[in-house]
Protein backbone atom coordinates (compact mmCIF):
# COMPACT_ATOMS: atom_id res chain seq x y z
CA UNK A 1 0.00 0.00 0.00
CA UNK A 2 1.64 3.31 -0.91
CA UNK A 3 2.07 6.24 1.72
CA UNK A 4 -0.45 8.82 1.77
CA UNK A 5 -0.17 11.90 -0.07
CA UNK A 6 -1.30 15.52 0.67
CA UNK A 7 -3.55 15.35 -2.60
CA UNK A 8 -5.36 11.99 -0.78
CA UNK A 9 -6.22 13.88 2.43
CA UNK A 10 -7.71 16.64 0.71
CA UNK A 11 -9.62 14.53 -1.45
CA UNK A 12 -11.18 12.97 1.60
CA UNK A 13 -11.34 16.54 3.79
CA UNK A 14 -13.58 17.90 0.27
CA UNK A 15 -10.89 21.05 0.01
CA UNK A 16 -7.46 21.90 -2.13
CA UNK A 17 -4.53 20.75 -1.29
CA UNK A 18 -3.37 24.58 -0.60
CA UNK A 19 -6.24 24.44 2.50
CA UNK A 20 -4.85 21.42 3.68
CA UNK A 21 -0.94 22.74 3.97
CA UNK A 22 -2.33 25.83 5.85
CA UNK A 23 -4.31 23.71 8.87
CA UNK A 24 -0.94 21.23 8.92
CA UNK A 25 1.26 24.55 9.24
CA UNK A 26 -1.62 26.45 11.01
CA UNK A 27 -1.33 29.66 8.87
CA UNK A 28 -4.21 31.94 8.32
CA UNK A 29 -7.49 31.94 9.77
CA UNK A 30 -9.75 28.78 8.54
CA UNK A 31 -13.00 27.71 10.50
CA UNK A 32 -13.07 24.77 13.02
CA UNK A 33 -15.02 22.53 10.61
CA UNK A 34 -12.37 22.46 7.94
CA UNK A 35 -10.29 21.64 10.55
CA UNK A 36 -11.55 19.16 11.90
CA UNK A 37 -12.44 17.74 8.25
CA UNK A 38 -8.82 18.00 7.48
CA UNK A 39 -7.34 16.43 11.19
CA UNK A 40 -10.12 13.23 10.31
CA UNK A 41 -8.24 12.69 7.17
CA UNK A 42 -5.17 13.07 8.17
CA UNK A 43 -6.06 10.47 11.01
CA UNK A 44 -8.17 8.23 8.67
CA UNK A 45 -5.18 8.02 5.96
CA UNK A 46 -2.47 7.51 8.81
CA UNK A 47 -0.56 10.97 6.55
CA UNK A 48 2.66 11.95 7.60
CA UNK A 49 3.80 15.03 6.62
CA UNK A 50 7.41 15.06 4.99
CA UNK A 51 9.50 16.72 7.46
CA UNK A 52 12.31 17.06 5.23
CA UNK A 53 10.46 18.61 2.08
CA UNK A 54 9.11 21.04 4.70
CA UNK A 55 11.96 21.98 6.42
CA UNK A 56 13.63 23.00 2.57
CA UNK A 57 10.89 24.92 2.26
CA UNK A 58 10.66 27.04 5.74
CA UNK A 59 14.33 26.32 5.93
CA UNK A 60 13.74 25.08 9.33
CA UNK A 61 13.53 21.60 10.48
CA UNK A 62 12.50 22.14 14.11
CA UNK A 63 15.52 19.25 15.04
CA UNK A 64 17.68 19.64 17.57
CA UNK A 65 20.53 17.67 17.84
CA UNK A 66 21.95 16.35 21.05
CA UNK A 67 25.35 14.55 21.57
CA UNK A 68 26.58 12.46 24.57
CA UNK A 69 29.10 10.61 25.83
CA UNK A 70 26.97 7.39 26.90
CA UNK A 71 23.52 7.26 27.96
CA UNK A 72 24.57 4.49 30.62
CA UNK A 73 25.30 7.29 32.34
CA UNK A 74 22.34 7.92 34.46
CA UNK A 75 23.86 11.56 34.20
CA UNK A 76 23.54 11.96 30.44
CA UNK A 77 20.40 9.69 30.88
CA UNK A 78 18.66 12.50 33.19
CA UNK A 79 20.54 15.16 30.85
CA UNK A 80 19.02 14.41 27.59
CA UNK A 81 15.37 13.81 29.20
CA UNK A 82 15.05 16.88 30.63
CA UNK A 83 16.82 18.97 27.75
CA UNK A 84 14.12 16.76 25.38
CA UNK A 85 11.22 18.18 27.63
CA UNK A 86 11.99 21.55 27.56
CA UNK A 87 12.92 21.31 23.57
CA UNK A 88 9.05 19.69 23.15
CA UNK A 89 7.75 22.76 25.30
CA UNK A 90 9.11 24.83 22.54
CA UNK A 91 8.35 22.79 19.90
CA UNK A 92 11.04 21.15 18.64
CA UNK A 93 12.43 17.67 18.29
CA UNK A 94 15.39 16.31 19.77
CA UNK A 95 17.77 13.67 17.88
CA UNK A 96 19.65 11.90 20.39
CA UNK A 97 23.37 10.54 19.46
CA UNK A 98 25.52 8.39 22.04
CA UNK A 99 28.84 8.80 20.56
CA UNK A 100 30.19 6.21 23.44
CA UNK A 101 32.98 8.21 24.78
CA UNK A 102 34.50 8.19 20.67
CA UNK A 103 35.61 11.12 19.11
CA UNK A 104 35.91 9.07 15.80
CA UNK A 105 32.11 8.55 16.52
CA UNK A 106 31.45 12.13 17.63
CA UNK A 107 32.73 13.58 14.51
CA UNK A 108 30.62 11.39 12.24
CA UNK A 109 27.50 12.04 14.40
CA UNK A 110 28.68 16.10 14.00
CA UNK A 111 28.43 15.40 10.22
CA UNK A 112 25.03 13.48 10.27
CA UNK A 113 23.28 16.24 12.51
CA UNK A 114 24.50 18.79 10.05
CA UNK A 115 23.95 16.54 6.95
CA UNK A 116 20.24 16.23 7.96
CA UNK A 117 19.72 19.85 8.31
CA UNK A 118 19.04 20.26 11.91
CA UNK A 119 18.66 23.57 13.67
CA UNK A 120 21.13 23.37 16.26
CA UNK A 121 23.37 20.85 18.19
CA UNK A 122 23.79 20.64 22.12
CA UNK A 123 27.15 18.75 22.65
CA UNK A 124 27.81 16.82 26.19
CA UNK A 125 30.52 14.86 25.34
CA UNK A 126 34.33 15.16 26.83
CA UNK A 127 36.44 13.93 24.02
CA UNK A 128 39.39 16.86 23.57
CA UNK A 129 40.22 15.86 19.62
CA UNK A 130 37.25 17.03 17.81
CA UNK A 131 38.03 19.48 15.06
CA UNK A 132 34.85 19.45 13.69
CA UNK A 133 33.20 22.07 15.89
CA UNK A 134 34.85 24.62 14.56
CA UNK A 135 34.11 23.85 11.06
CA UNK A 136 29.81 24.09 11.83
CA UNK A 137 28.26 26.14 10.47
CA UNK A 138 24.80 26.01 12.97
CA UNK A 139 24.45 27.41 16.18
CA UNK A 140 25.72 25.39 18.82
CA UNK A 141 25.75 25.17 22.65
CA UNK A 142 28.35 22.91 24.94
CA UNK A 143 27.43 21.88 28.55
CA UNK A 144 30.04 21.16 30.98
CA UNK A 145 32.84 21.64 28.23
CA UNK A 146 34.88 24.06 25.89
CA UNK A 147 34.18 23.77 22.52
CA UNK A 148 36.00 26.91 21.58
CA UNK A 149 35.97 30.89 20.61
CA UNK A 150 32.40 31.72 20.56
CA UNK A 151 30.20 28.60 21.41
CA UNK A 152 29.23 29.40 25.21
CA UNK A 153 29.08 26.44 27.75
CA UNK A 154 26.89 25.80 30.34
CA UNK A 155 28.10 24.24 33.57
CA UNK A 156 27.80 23.53 37.28
CA UNK A 157 30.43 25.13 39.92
CA UNK A 158 32.71 21.88 39.31
CA UNK A 159 35.61 24.03 41.56
CA UNK A 160 33.10 24.13 44.44
CA UNK A 161 31.77 20.92 43.84
CA UNK A 162 35.62 19.57 44.06
CA UNK A 163 36.40 21.76 47.27
CA UNK A 164 32.98 20.25 48.88
CA UNK A 165 33.86 16.69 48.61
CA UNK A 166 37.04 16.59 49.45
CA UNK A 167 36.62 18.87 52.60
CA UNK A 168 33.91 16.54 53.49
CA UNK A 169 36.13 13.40 53.29
CA UNK A 170 38.86 15.13 55.44
CA UNK A 171 36.19 16.51 58.03
CA UNK A 172 35.09 12.82 58.27
CA UNK A 173 39.04 11.77 58.85
CA UNK A 174 40.40 10.56 55.67
CA UNK A 175 44.07 11.66 55.59
CA UNK A 176 44.52 9.67 52.25
CA UNK A 177 41.83 10.14 50.31
CA UNK A 178 42.13 9.62 46.77
CA UNK A 179 40.29 10.84 43.16
CA UNK A 180 39.36 9.17 40.78
CA UNK A 181 38.50 10.51 37.79
CA UNK A 182 37.98 10.17 33.72
CA UNK A 183 40.67 12.43 32.62
CA UNK A 184 43.08 14.42 34.25
CA UNK A 185 44.21 17.48 32.50
CA UNK A 186 44.15 21.43 33.26
CA UNK A 187 40.69 22.47 32.74
CA UNK A 188 39.65 19.49 35.12
CA UNK A 189 38.29 22.02 38.13
CA UNK A 190 37.20 19.38 40.47
CA UNK A 191 40.81 17.60 40.49
CA UNK A 192 42.40 21.25 40.59
CA UNK A 193 39.99 21.84 43.84
CA UNK A 194 40.91 18.33 44.97
CA UNK A 195 45.34 19.38 44.74
CA UNK A 196 44.30 22.46 46.41
CA UNK A 197 42.82 21.29 49.18
CA UNK A 198 44.80 18.35 49.85
CA UNK A 199 48.24 20.39 49.84
CA UNK A 200 46.41 23.21 52.31
CA UNK A 201 46.14 20.12 54.45
CA UNK A 202 49.00 18.89 53.97
CA UNK A 203 48.63 15.63 52.25
CA UNK A 204 49.58 14.13 49.71
CA UNK A 205 47.22 14.07 46.40
CA UNK A 206 46.56 11.00 44.38
CA UNK A 207 44.38 11.49 40.85
CA UNK A 208 43.64 8.33 38.73
CA UNK A 209 42.53 9.00 35.58
CA UNK A 210 41.00 5.96 33.62
CA UNK A 211 40.16 7.44 30.19
CA UNK A 212 36.86 8.90 29.04
CA UNK A 213 36.57 5.67 26.05
CA UNK A 214 37.58 2.99 28.87
CA UNK A 215 34.42 0.81 28.87
CA UNK A 216 32.41 0.47 32.14
CA UNK A 217 33.87 -3.66 32.86
CA UNK A 218 37.42 -2.07 31.94
CA UNK A 219 37.05 0.61 34.16
CA UNK A 220 35.71 -1.07 36.93
CA UNK A 221 39.43 -3.75 36.51
CA UNK A 222 41.34 -0.22 36.64
CA UNK A 223 39.58 0.87 39.47
CA UNK A 224 40.11 -2.09 41.69
CA UNK A 225 43.67 -2.69 40.42
CA UNK A 226 44.78 0.58 41.34
CA UNK A 227 42.87 0.67 44.72
CA UNK A 228 44.65 -2.38 45.72
CA UNK A 229 48.04 -1.05 45.06
CA UNK A 230 47.56 1.99 46.64
CA UNK A 231 46.25 1.91 50.13
CA UNK A 232 43.75 5.10 50.98
CA UNK A 233 41.25 5.37 52.91
CA UNK A 234 38.72 7.45 51.23
CA UNK A 235 37.84 8.03 47.08
CA UNK A 236 36.10 10.87 45.77
CA UNK A 237 34.81 9.94 42.78
CA UNK A 238 33.95 12.49 39.88
CA UNK A 239 30.68 10.34 39.03
CA UNK A 240 28.42 8.39 41.11
CA UNK A 241 29.16 5.75 39.00
CA UNK A 242 32.88 5.26 39.41
CA UNK A 243 32.06 5.58 42.90
CA UNK A 244 30.03 2.72 43.06
CA UNK A 245 32.43 0.79 41.25
CA UNK A 246 34.62 1.68 44.49
CA UNK A 247 31.94 0.96 46.64
CA UNK A 248 31.66 -2.42 45.18
CA UNK A 249 36.04 -2.78 45.56
CA UNK A 250 35.67 -2.19 49.28
CA UNK A 251 32.86 -5.27 49.70
CA UNK A 252 34.59 -7.74 47.37
CA UNK A 253 37.80 -7.05 50.09
CA UNK A 254 35.78 -6.77 53.25
CA UNK A 255 36.36 -3.42 53.76
CA UNK A 256 33.51 -1.56 55.58
CA UNK A 257 32.22 1.65 54.46
CA UNK A 258 32.37 4.46 56.03
CA UNK A 259 34.75 2.85 58.73
CA UNK A 260 37.44 1.41 57.07
CA UNK A 261 36.76 3.67 53.72
CA UNK A 262 34.83 7.20 52.96
CA UNK A 263 33.03 7.66 49.33
CA UNK A 264 31.91 10.61 47.49
CA UNK A 265 30.54 10.96 44.18
CA UNK A 266 29.59 13.46 41.62
CA UNK A 267 26.22 14.27 40.22
CA UNK A 268 23.41 13.18 42.15
CA UNK A 269 20.92 11.88 39.15
CA UNK A 270 17.66 10.64 40.83
CA UNK A 271 18.20 7.19 39.43
CA UNK A 272 21.73 6.81 41.36
CA UNK A 273 19.80 8.27 44.44
CA UNK A 274 16.72 5.94 44.22
CA UNK A 275 19.01 2.71 43.66
CA UNK A 276 21.94 3.90 46.18
CA UNK A 277 20.17 6.26 48.53
CA UNK A 278 22.90 6.34 51.15
CA UNK A 279 25.61 7.34 48.40
CA UNK A 280 27.26 10.46 49.59
CA UNK A 281 27.27 12.81 46.25
CA UNK A 282 27.90 16.00 44.88
CA UNK A 283 24.43 17.23 43.62
CA UNK A 284 24.67 18.51 40.05
CA UNK A 285 21.00 20.73 38.82
CA UNK A 286 21.00 18.28 36.08
CA UNK A 287 17.71 20.03 35.01
CA UNK A 288 18.57 23.88 35.27
CA UNK A 289 21.88 22.88 33.12
CA UNK A 290 19.39 21.09 30.40
CA UNK A 291 17.33 24.11 29.91
CA UNK A 292 19.45 26.83 30.27
CA UNK A 293 21.18 25.19 27.69
CA UNK A 294 18.12 24.89 25.61
CA UNK A 295 17.07 28.30 26.20
CA UNK A 296 20.89 29.62 25.27
CA UNK A 297 20.69 27.39 21.83
CA UNK A 298 17.47 28.82 21.09
CA UNK A 299 18.56 32.18 21.57
CA UNK A 300 21.50 31.75 19.18
CA UNK A 301 19.17 30.02 16.65
CA UNK A 302 17.23 33.08 16.70
CA UNK A 303 20.19 35.07 16.18
CA UNK A 304 23.48 33.65 14.88
CA UNK A 305 25.49 36.80 15.18
CA UNK A 306 24.56 37.33 18.56
CA UNK A 307 27.40 38.03 21.21
CA UNK A 308 28.24 34.87 23.51
CA UNK A 309 27.46 36.12 27.19
CA UNK A 310 29.68 34.58 29.88
CA UNK A 311 27.58 31.82 31.82
CA UNK A 312 27.80 31.80 35.42
CA UNK A 313 28.18 28.33 36.99
CA UNK A 314 25.04 26.52 38.33
CA UNK A 315 25.26 25.94 42.54
CA UNK A 316 26.34 22.53 43.26
CA UNK A 317 25.22 20.90 47.17
CA UNK A 318 26.72 17.91 49.12
CA UNK A 319 24.13 15.02 49.69
CA UNK A 320 25.08 13.55 53.08
CA UNK A 321 25.20 9.73 53.58
CA UNK A 322 26.27 6.52 54.80
CA UNK A 323 29.12 5.95 52.44
CA UNK A 324 31.35 8.81 54.20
Amino acid sequence: MSRPKLQDVAARAGVSVTTVSRVLNNRGYLSDDIKKRVDDAVAELGYRPNEIARSLIGQRSTLVGLIVPTVADPFFGELASHAEGALAERGYKMLLCDCHDTPEREEKYLDLLQGNRVDGIISSTHNRDVAGYGRADLPIVAIDRRLGDGIPTVHSDNRTGGVLATEHLIARGSRAPVHLTATDHPGNQRAAAYRERMAAHGLEARVMAYGYDTSLDERRAVIETWLTVNPCDGVFASDDLTALMALEWARKTGRRVPDDLRIVGYDGSAALQLAVPGLTTVRQPIERMARRAVDLLLERMADATADVAAQDPLPVALRHGWTS
